[in-house]
């Protein structure tokens, strides 16, 4: 039995829910189209700074931001295309704008369609006309993002993507990791260390990327919680990125499809010409053991 719910919290807040299995997701279309609160069995599986989220002119930490059309930032928050000068802050703006609600399913599962389109205010940061349209598909311990990006414009569009997760944990050091690579970059100093599953938690941040990934599967398990997630995403999510602060109660899992700078760099970037679309996929599990 899956059902979808209206309630006018501070935003129209969308809840899906498999009531058979009792999992739910919230989502938030106006404050950037994000899943704020994800529940198995009961079990809130999303960190959320509900201080942060209720200030709209903070960026919401917490919950599942869609990052787009840049991950990370930019040096100056700056890039150039065709001679021109643009200014892009960090992870983009599609996690700041209001996203419009699309379609609503509730057979076989909960899902909710949500739509953002270029307008004015993007244009003057991202000269581009595009569609970007996200299908949240939730069914039973999984949550699936079925994504699609549309160029809209006369010219080919340079673009990254991705999801910045914000997990709830109870004990960092009872995490256990498999994550697909050997090495990663600390994103603060650009160096390449080896990875051996281990972190250190005594550091003030953590903010490495994971470049060379051999497998699109990685999953986390947390032993105080006795919960195993499970993120897989398609082939053209190239890196992952993993990130947390000392003191607070969550880590990041990120797929990204490009690196920091890749609209200046070129690299792993996706093009589209004009017309064209792509189409990508994320899911996540969690089972609680």
């Amino acid at each position: 039995m899956f059902s979808i719910a209206i309630q006018q919290q501070q935003y129209k807040t969308y809840i899906l829910s498999d009531e058979t299995t009792g999992s739910q997701i919230e989502v938030v279309p106006e404050r950037g189209g994000i899943i704020t609160r994800w529940r198995v069995k009961g079990e809130e599986i999303f960190y959320l700074d509900t201080e942060r989220f209720t200030n709209p002119d903070l960026s919401v930490r917490g919950g599942n931001p869609i990052l787009f059309p840049i991950c990370g930032n930019l040096p100056d928050n700056t890039y150039t295309l065709n001679g021109q000068q643009y200014t892009l802050k960090q992870h983009g703006f599609a996690r700041d704008l209001p996203w419009e609600v699309a379609d609503q399913v509730t057979k076989d599962k909960a899902a909710l369609t949500v739509v953002l389109n270029s307008n004015e205010q993007t244009k003057a940061v991202y000269p581009f006309d595009f569609q970007v349209v996200f299908t949240y598909e939730l069914q039973g311990n999984t949550l699936e993002i079925h994504q699609q990006y549309k160029n809209l414009s006369s010219t080919a569009m340079p673009f990254s993507f991705g999801f910045h997760p914000y997990f709830l944990v109870g004990d960092k050091n009872q995490l256990e990791f498999a994550i697909p690579s050997q090495q990663y970059q600390d994103q603060r100093t650009k160096e390449l260390h080896p990875f051996n599953g281990n972190f250190d938690f005594n550091r003030d941040e953590i903010d490495f990327a994971f470049g060379k990934i051999t497998s699109q599967s990685a999953s986390v398990i947390d032993h105080s919680r006795k919960l195993k997630l499970t993120l897989d995403s398609d082939e053209i999510f190239s890196m992952l990125v993993f990130w947390t602060l000392k003191g607070k109660d969550f880590y990041c899992l990120e797929p990204w499809s490009a690196g920091r700078n890749s609209l200046n760099t070129g690299e792993r970037l996706t093009v589209l010409e004009p017309g064209a679309s792509c189409n990508a996929s994320v899911k996540l599990s969690a089972d609680f053991f």
